[in-house]
C-alpha cells in the first residue's frame, strides 16, 4: 500500500482529516528546507506538499508568487527538490510527500526521468498545475510505471462533465480548490465547499482534500466538517515572513517555528472539530 493510501486509511480509522501543508522548496533557504517539513510533521502535518520553484507560477497568489521568487534567487531547481526530499527520506519514511508544480520545468527533466527520479528520492504523488487532464497521457504513463499518484485539482468552475474526466485519470486524492482564483484569495464558503466536494465524492471514492483560502483554525475546522483533508500554503508562508518583517534579525528557525505553531494551531482546530 502507498504511503498516501496508507495515510489516509489511518485517518479515516481513526476518525480524524488530514492535515496537509504546502510550503516552497528553497523559500527562506535551501538548506533549512528539510529541518522546516520535520518541523511542519511535528507540528501535524499528516501530508507534505512540496512547491518546486517557477518563473510563472499562474495560480499562485502574491505570497507563495514571492516565494517562488526568493527560492529561485537561492538557486533551486527540480533537482534541488528532488534532493530535498531524498534527504527528508533519511529520517522519515512514512509521511507521503507530493510535489507541486508546473509542466515547464517537468517537461524539461523528461517524465521518464522525473518520474525514475521522483521515485528514488522517495516522492509519493505530483500536482501540475497547469497540464490539465486531456493531456496526460505521457507524464501519467511514466508516473504509473514506477507507482506515484498524479493527482488533479477541481475548482469551483470546473463543469460536472469535465470532474467526471478529472477522477477518472486522478489517483492518490482529489485537490479541491476552495475558492475562484488564485492561492490565498478570496473568502471561503463554507457551504459552497460542502456543494463541491459532495459533487466530487458522487463521481469518486478517492479521498478529498480542499485547499485554496484555508487561513486559520476558523476556517480549516470549517472544511475538515465536509473534507477528508485541508490544504494549508500561503498562511504558513505568510507567519514565515511576517516574523522576518517584525523582527529583521530572526533567524530562519524563528521563522519556521513561526510556521510550525500556526500549523499546530490548525490541527487543534480541526480535532475540535465533531466529524
Amino acid at each position: 500500500m502507498s504511503r498516501l493510501n496508507a495515510t489516509f486509511a489511518r485517518l479515516r480509522s481513526e476518525g480524524r482529516q488530514g492535515l496537509v501543508s504546502y510550503v516552497v522548496a528553497g523559500d527562506p533557504s535551501p538548506s533549512g528546507t528539510v529541518e522546516l517539513l520535520h518541523q511542519l510533521v511535528v507540528a501535524g502535518a499528516d501530508v507534505l506538499e512540496v512547491g518546486v520553484p517557477f518563473s510563472d507560477p499562474m495560480a499562485e497568489g502574491a505570497v507563495i508568487q514571492k516565494g517562488h521568487e526568493r527560492a529561485l534567487a537561492n538557486g533551486m531547481s527540480l533537482q534541488g527538490v528532488l534532493d530535498i526530499v531524498a534527504a527528508f527520506r533519511q529520517a522519515d519514511q512514512h509521511t507521503p510527500i507530493i510535489m507541486m508544480g508546473y509542466a515547464n520545468p517537468i517537461e524539461r527533466f523528461g517524465y521518464e526521468a522525473f518520474a525514475a527520479a521522483g521515485a528514488e528520492a522517495g516522492v509519493d504523488g505530483l500536482i501540475t498545475v497547469d497540464l490539465p487532464p486531456e493531456e496526460v497521457d505521457a507524464i501519467d504513463a511514466a508516473l504509473k510505471a514506477v507507482e506515484l499518484d498524479n493527482i488533479f485539482l477541481i475548482s469551483p468552475t470546473t463543469p460536472a462533465s469535465r470532474i467526471q474526466t478529472i477522477v477518472e485519470r486522478a489517483r492518490g486524492f482529489i485537490y479541491c480548490v476552495a475558492v475562484k482564483g488564485v492561492t490565498g484569495s478570496g473568502q471561503l464558503d463554507a457551504a459552497e465547499v460542502a456543494r463541491n466536494v459532495a459533487l466530487i465524492r458522487s463521481k469518486t471514492a478517492l479521498p478529498v482534500a480542499v485547499g485554496f483560502g484555508i487561513k486559520d483554525a476558523d476556517s480549516a475546522r470549517a472544511v475538515a466538517a465536509v473534507a477528508d483533508a485541508v490544504v494549508v500554503g500561503s498562511a504558513l508562508i505568510d507567519a514565515m515572513v511576517r516574523i522576518a518583517e517584525q523582527e529583521p534579525m530572526a533567524s530562519e528557525d524563528q521563522r519556521h517555528a513561526a510556521a510550525a505553531a500556526l500549523l499546530k494551531s490548525i490541527r487543534e482546530g480541526m480535532d475540535s472539530s465533531p466529524s
